[in-house]
């Protein structure tokens, strides 16, 4: 028999007093695709980075054994993890923007892993790492080369993390959600690269993903974790399609995937948003985008590009109206300049029938109270030094809502609203997951109650069934309050999910736009087609019966 890549056997991890990864037994075959899915929280993360011995803080092994190739690497030295890090495996991690450096150009952090193992002089590593940007995804890779990550788009930061983790064709890649911050175009693209080279170059794949329709089109073998427990393992497509286990069953009821209607025959599934979609009442327009346009200046090359082009749409009262495209198509930048983050280069913003471009003063105030967002990096979004509470807080002491008794109650409310602990309370942003965090931000901005939310790409970050809760909270706040929603995503099963309609944006352009159902079950531009096309996963759900 060959001999496994990975070997993990009885493997325990610990935070202090409180176990992450409990009585863990996972094998990797070389070549083999294994994707291990979860919760937040259930310790899928702490398994994978385990192996390379990249737990974060006080994150220790204190039970079982990891095997490298036969080798035991359980408690190797800080000289041999290197060595193993991203020449022997490679790691692609979740959070682009605290893992690329701000200072440092992106050819360069690509060309430095090169570097590190000696693989090509410095002039050939420039030129790799062009190569490897092109083959991530990445558009004119030779310009996208010298350029700093602010000017990259969530998405293309993404994008550049994975160049480097493969800049070294590692025997074992770790992806830890290599694609939550990716459009469902790119995503494939990504993924079909990633497929090519474990066919080609016999590169193993761990994937760490709350994707379950993403895991089951890409991966051979599914592992399921609860509570840092391996809770069911087995063939992908088996899993997924006929799980065994109750808390796999719930994984997979909740997929938001298998309700998106375009597989042909298919009926719309019942969602938390369907019996709003056919009572809505006379709709008052709560914001109203016309012919809004953004032009940056091109750094080094003269002329401008223009981000947003022309681009006009209404929000209604008690409405949600999603923006999609794929990254850089000018969803994020339409939603700032609405927010007044960017300034517009033309066109107008309305809010209740009030200019809400260029306000100063108490206008811009008085926005602000009317408009929050919710922003797609929890990780940078939330003050690393303050706690939880006094982060959901911030917008009652700035607005001068209640005293330190009723904001401490609010914050209550709200951890209770996005399902998170009381104790979370006192905890900083850094001992929360991604997940975790993404809840704080939400409860954040829900906190003084606005008319307008935007939310840009909200739940990407979240597992399918705190994902579910959250799209089911917002659908109850909008029911009860009457709250509007702009929901910038690249996810249309989420869409389908939780809008009325959708605007579809390509290259700062609207191509397509009206109410979900029309737009997704008969789309009239061949672009939107082509987003719905590369929905993963929606080939498994159709092609078998779901046990929920």
């Amino acid at each position: 028999m060959t001999e496994p890549l990975v070997a993990i056997s009885d493997l325990r991890v610990s935070y202090g007093a409180a176990t992450a990864v409990d009585g863990a037994d996972l094998v990797i075959a070389p070549g083999e695709r294994v994707a291990v899915v979860g919760a937040s929280g259930s310790g899928k993360s702490t398994l994978a980075h385990a192996i390379i011995g990249l737990l974060p803080g006080a994150g220790r092994v204190t039970g079982g054994t990891i095997r490298w190739r036969g080798e035991d690497i359980t408690h190797a030295d800080q000289k041999r993890l290197r060595r193993l890090r991203g020449r022997e495996v490679g790691l692609v991690p979740q959070d682009p923007m605290s893992n690329l450096n701000p200072v440092s150009r992106i050819g360069r952090q690509v060309s430095e892993t090169l570097l590190a193992h000696g693989l090509c002089t410095r002039g050939e590593a420039r030129q790799r790492a062009i190569e490897l940007l092109g083959e991530a995804g990445l558009p004119e890779p030779a310009r996208r080369a010298r350029q700093y990550p602010h000017e990259f788009s969530g998405g293309m930061r993404q994008r550049a993390l994975i160049a480097i983790g493969l800049a070294c064709r590692p025997e074992l890649l770790i992806a830890d959600e290599p694609t939550s911050a990716l459009d469902v175009t790119v995503q494939r693209q990504i993924l079909d690269h990633l497929d090519k080279l474990t066919r080609e170059l016999g590169t193993a794949l761990l994937l760490v993903t709350h994707d379950l329709g993403l895991a089951a089109e890409r991966a051979d073998r599914v592992v399921v974790m609860s509570d840092g427990k391996i809770v069911e393992s087995g063939p992908a497509r088996a899993v997924l399609t006929d799980p065994q286990q109750e808390y796999t069953q719930r994984l997979v009821a909740a997929a938001p995937a298998r309700v998106v209607p375009l597989i042909a025959g298919q009926t719309v599934a019942e969602t938390v948003a369907e019996d709003k979609k056919a009572e809505l009442a006379e709709e008052t327009v709560v914001l109203e985008v016309s012919h809004l346009s953004k032009e940056y200046s091109i750094r080094g090359r003269g002329g401008v590009l223009r981000a947003v082009d022309d681009v006009s749409f209404t929000i209604a009262r008690g409405r949600t109206t999603a923006i999609v495209g794929e990254s850089g198509s000018g969803k994020t930048t339409t939603a700032r300049m609405i927010l007044g983050l960017v300034p517009a280069t033309s066109g107008t913003v309305e809010l209740d029938g009030a200019e809400a471009v260029g306000l100063r003063g108490a206008q811009l105030r008085a926005a602000r109270l009317a408009m929050q967002p919710v922003f797609q990096d929890p990780y940078s979004s939330l003050d690393p030094m303050w706690t939880v509470e006094r982060l959901i807080a911030e917008p009652l002491r700035a607005f001068g809502i209640g005293d330190r008794t009723t904001r401490r109650t609010r914050v209550a409310e709200l951890l209770d609203q996005v399902a998170l602990p009381a104790a979370v309370a006192h905890r900083y942003p850094n001992e929360l997951s991604g997940g975790q965090r993404q809840r704080v931000a939400i409860a954040r901005a829900l906190a003084i109650e606005p008319r307008l939310v935007v939310c840009d790409e909200a739940v990407s970050a979240l597992d399918v069934l705190v994902q579910k809760q959250i799209l089911t909270l917002l659908s109850d706040l909008q029911d009860r309050l009457g709250i509007s929603y702009l929901f910038i995503s690249h996810d249309l099963a989420v869409v389908q999910a939780l809008a009325h309609d959708v605007v579809v944006m390509r290259e700062g352009k609207v191509v397509e736009q009206g109410p979900v159902e029309k737009v997704l079950k008969a789309p009239s531009d061949p672009y939107t087609q082509r987003l719905l096309d590369a929905i993963p996963g929606a080939a498994v759900w159709d092609s078998a019966a779901v046990t929920a």
